[in-house]
């Protein structure tokens, strides 16, 4: 526990610099739109050609067939439902208006998201307007824009809306509601963790009066999405969709040993600004996805001792405090435990259990090429003999000089 989440930061080898995903407001005033895009579609990105920070084109194709794959089974009365009720019907006059004036705060930089009316932002608008349809006593949640832009990258608007609803109400139930009640409980348990595995930039935090709602919802809420490198983004919602929420406690942890670690570190952060400036300026070399993985997976932290953390939060928590109590034993905790859950609904109600298959085709053996029959010094009438069996008996035939191939008969 110690060598993993020790006080003294492991500065990582440095990796080629890529901020181009940070998606903020400022980037409205970088370069325009008619340069380069780099290979996930942001205008200018230092990711345009592959090197030595970045994966392998063969890795990089495995990983969007399994996104293929997982992506291609999807219910067709959920398809027709957001056909004809969701995407077609007009919106909340309260809610549209919000949504549209978010639009353009969503990865200004990337290509998709250039134009106002551009397919992005118009998928984007179709998405979370489909949520205030779906769920109107949820409504929106400024936090679902970069959730939804990134699904949109990757996936058509339909599928990405019910991506996002599993995120809202799977992954993450209480997050995006009216009282954000489970974003709350988890900002307790992330202290809760850092007194545990940091105490010393926990009693730094402490001083300086910097509480955990300053910062942790901008990084829960978003998947990180605002607050990391594209690359790297992209590795923390493999590990979130696959594990579940302690992904994001542990990318959580690491944000804050990379900033806050060290005592010359702590020591520069007297106050409260500067504690949280730090807090949203790690250097991006250190936030590369090869490095700043390998990390984040050295964080020790069980499902159970998660659970366990939790429960004793919800303890602690006063009777008046507002909203809705929060409900963690609904969350599940990654892919395989919702699919074993929904496996489970669907014996209680009678249907027969799928066994989940990825089907790899194997690439076809090629074939040899074809022999020609060895006819040299054969006539066509021995090879048509011997293909066909012994010679039918009958008259004989006149005896000519020539068995040749134009001389014989059939």
């Amino acid at each position: 526990m110690a060598q993993a989440l020790g006080e003294d930061l492991v500065q990582p080898p440095e990796l080629q610099d890529d901020s181009s995903s940070l998606g903020s407001d400022s980037e409205l005033s970088g370069p325009g739109p008619y340069r380069q895009a780099d290979r996930y579609g942001f205008i200018g990105g230092s990711s345009a050609e592959p090197g030595p920070g970045h994966p392998p084109a063969d890795l990089i194709r495995q990983r969007e067939m399994k996104w293929v794959e997982m992506t291609s089974h999807w219910e067709k009365t959920m398809s027709r439902r957001y056909k004809k009720e969701l995407a077609e019907a007009p919106g909340d006059p309260q809610w549209m208006e919000t949504i549209g004036r978010d639009l353009h705060r969503q990865f200004p930089l990337h290509e998709m998201f250039v134009s106002p009316q551009g397919h992005g932002q118009q998928g984007l608008l179709q998405v979370l307007k489909a949520y205030t349809l779906y769920r109107p006593e949820q409504g929106y949640c400024q936090a679902q824009g970069p959730v939804a832009a990134v699904l949109l990258m990757h996936l058509p608007p339909e599928e990405a809306f019910w991506c996002l609803v599993q995120i809202c109400e799977v992954y993450l139930p209480g997050y995006y509601g009216p009282h954000m009640e489970a974003v709350r409980l988890d900002a307790e348990v992330f202290m809760a963790l850092l007194r545990r595995l940091l105490p010393h930039v926990h009693k730094h935090l402490q001083q300086v009066g910097v509480g955990p709602l300053l910062y942790l919802p901008e990084w829960f809420l978003c998947l990180f999405a605002r607050s990391l490198p594209f690359p790297t983004v992209l590795r923390v919602w493999d590990a979130f969709l696959s594990e579940g929420a302690r992904v994001l406690f542990r990318v959580g942890l690491t944000l804050v040993r990379l900033a806050l670690g060290t005592a010359e570190q702590r020591g520069a952060c007297p106050g409260l600004l500067e504690t949280l400036g730090a807090l949203r300026a790690i250097p991006p070399a250190q936030l590369q996805e090869e490095a700043f993985m390998s990390q984040v997976h050295s964080v020790v932290l069980s499902e159970r001792d998660l659970q366990r953390e939790i429960k004793a939060q919800l303890a602690q928590l006063p009777d008046s405090a507002p909203g809705p109590p929060p409900r963690p034993q609904v969350r599940l905790a990654g892919a395989q435990a919702i699919f074993e859950a929904q496996q489970l609904a669907g014996v209680r109600r009678g249907a027969k259990p799928e066994v989940p298959r990825i089907v790899v085709q194997p690439p076809e053996e090629p074939r040899p090429p074809r022999r020609k029959p060895q006819t040299r010094g054969k006539t066509f009438h021995g090879l048509l003999t011997r293909a066909r069996g012994p010679p039918i008996e009958g008259p004989p035939r006149p005896q000519r000089g020539s068995t040749s191939f134009l001389d014989t008969r059939f």
